[in-house]
């Protein structure tokens, strides 16, 4: 469902928004290395939703179509 994969990069653009006043604040060697392991975060979660968006990998089990089957016989 593309509407998803849409809405998951959405928000993680929002949170990189609301977050991005922050990255450049932190002189301290720890805060950077928590800003680039949160941006390579952030891409990993764009990547892999831009990959469901563009059919390369399939979507999660939760969103994918299911057709039930009915079995007819004597019980």
């Amino acid at each position: 469902m593309k509407q998803y994969a849409l809405l998951r990069i959405l928000l993680a653009c929002l949170c990189l928004y609301i977050a991005w006043p922050n990255i450049h604040g932190e002189p301290s060697q720890l805060a950077s290395m928590f800003w680039a392991g949160w941006l390579a975060f952030f891409l990993l979660v764009v990547g892999a939703n831009f990959a469901t968006l563009l059919k390369m990998t399939r979507p999660p089990v939760m969103e994918q179509e299911s057709k039930k089957q009915y079995q007819t016989g004597k019980n």
